[in-house]
C-alpha cells in the first residue's frame, strides 16, 4: 500500500498510477468512552495502520463537540510522527478560519523537518461555528477570508526567503521565513463546494473530498477542478487528490451494516451540538444520513471492500483513498478492520487511462 508522495508546486513529480490507502481518523467519542480514551484509540489506530502496511494517516480537527475530540490535528500529527517510522501523517483538516496562516505554516515546516518529510498539511474553511467567536477570528474570516488565508499560507510554504502581507485581514512588513522550507510544501484543500474547488484549482492545490458525496459527485467536482486549474496554467493531472471512504470489515455485508447502524446514528447526532453563528437549514437526520453513507461506501468482507474501493477509483480517478474505519465505536472491531484491509493487500495497479 505504498506510493511515492506527489507534490504540487515547483517541480511536481508524476502522480502514481497505483491507488493507495491511508486511514482517516476523527477520534470520535462514542458512548462509554472518555475524551482521553478516544484520543488514545486514535493514536493506536495510527500505529496499527503502519504495522498493517498503510501509506499514511490523516486526522480531523473539531472543537467543542464529541463527534471528534481532537482540537489540534497538527499536534496529533506531531505525536504520531514521533511514534512511527515510515508512516505519512496529515491533517484533514486544520480549520484555517480559526488560525493565523503564518503560525500554521511555521508548525507545518517544523513537522516536515522533524519527520524527514513525512508530514502532509490539509486545511479547511470550517463552518460558521462558535469556534470563530472563541478564537476571536470572527464570522468574516469564515465568510470572506479563506482565499486570503490560503494565499498567505501558500506563500509562506513556497520556499521564499522573506514574506510580507498587505491584504484586508493580514498586514505586516516582510519578515524572514525561519525555518524556511527546502522547497514548496504542498497543501491539500478540503472542498465540498464549487467555490472552494475553484479556489484550490486556481492555486494548483489538491483536494480532500469528503465522505458524504458519491463517486459521480466527486467526479463532477474534479472535472470542474481540471477546467479551472487549466485556465490558471496548472496541470490538473499533477494534483494528488484524496477522497474519504467509510469502510467496515465484517464476515458479511449484512453484519457490517448492522454494526454501523447500531453505532453511527447516536454518534452522528452529536454534530447537532455545533453552535452556529449564522442561520442554517434543518439539522441532519442521523438515521437517514447513515443509510445514505451505507449506500455509497464499502462494507463487508475485506475483498468486497477492496473491489468497491477500486470501482470508486475507476470513476473518480482519485488515487489516494482515506478510509474512515472507526465508525462502529468499537476499538477491537476497528483494529480488526485495519488488520483485515492490510491483509488483502494494495489495490491493483491501474493505468491512467483506466482511471480517467
Amino acid at each position: 500500500m505504498t506510493a511515492d508522495q506527489t507534490t504540487v508546486g515547483d517541480g511536481p513529480s508524476p502522480v502514481p498510477d497505483t491507488v493507495t490507502w491511508d486511514l482517516f481518523l476523527l477520534a470520535g467519542q462514542f458512548p462509554g468512552t472518555s475524551h482521553g480514551e478516544a484520543l488514545r484509540n486514535a493514536v493506536d489506530y495510527g500505529i496499527a495502520a503502519e504495522r498493517a502496511g498503510f501509506t499514511g494517516v490523516w486526522i480531523a480537527e473539531h472543537h467543542f463537540i464529541p463527534y471528534g475530540v481532537c482540537p489540534s490535528a497538527i499536534s496529533y500529527s506531531a505525536f504520531l510522527l514521533g511514534r512511527t517510522n515510515t508512516l505519512r501523517v496529515g491533517t484533514a483538516a486544520c480549520v484555517l478560519s480559526n488560525r493565523h496562516p503564518v503560525a500554521l505554516a511555521e508548525e507545518a515546516v517544523l513537522l516536515h523537518e522533524f519527520s524527514g518529510g513525512r508530514f502532509d498539511l490539509g486545511v479547511a474553511r470550517g463552518g460558521p461555528w462558535v469556534d470563530l467567536e472563541v478564537f476571536g477570528t470572527g464570522l468574516d474570516r469564515f465568510t470572506n477570508g479563506f482565499a486570503e488565508s490560503v494565499d498567505l499560507l501558500g506563500r509562506w510554504l513556497s520556499g521564499a526567503a522573506r514574506v510580507g502581507a498587505d491584504g484586508e485581514r493580514f498586514r505586516f512588513r516582510a519578515v524572514d521565513v525561519i525555518p524556511r522550507p527546502p522547497r514548496q510544501l504542498p497543501v491539500w484543500i478540503a472542498a465540498t463546494s464549487g467555490e472552494t474547488v475553484d479556489l484550490a484549482a486556481a492555486h494548483g492545490l489538491p483536494l480532500l473530498l469528503g465522505v458524504h458525496a458519491s463517486s459521480s459527485e466527486h467526479r463532477a467536482l474534479l472535472d470542474r477542478y481540471a477546467h479551472t486549474a487549466a485556465r490558471h496554467g496548472h496541470n490538473p493531472s499533477a494534483a494528488p487528490h484524496a477522497s474519504v471512504h467509510l469502510v467496515h470489515v465484517a464476515a458479511t455485508e449484512e453484519r457490517a451494516r448492522r454494526d454501523l447502524r447500531a453505532a453511527m446514528p447516536e454518534w452522528i447526532a452529536t454534530t447537532d451540538r455545533y453552535v452556529r453563528l449564522a442561520a442554517s437549514g434543518p439539522g441532519r437526520d442521523p438515521v437517514a444520513y447513515v443509510e445514505h453513507l451505507l449506500s455509497l461506501h464499502p462494507t463487508g468482507p475485506a475483498t468486497l471492500c477492496r473491489q468497491q474501493l477500486a470501482q470508486a477509483a475507476a470513476v473518480t480517478g482519485v488515487r489516494r483513498q482515506l478510509l474512515l474505519v472507526e465508525a462502529t465505536g468499537c476499538r477491537r472491531r476497528t483494529l480488526d478492520t485495519i488488520e483485515a484491509l492490510g491483509a488483502v493487500g494494495p489495490l491493483p495497479s491501474l493505468s491512467t487511462a483506466q482511471l480517467s
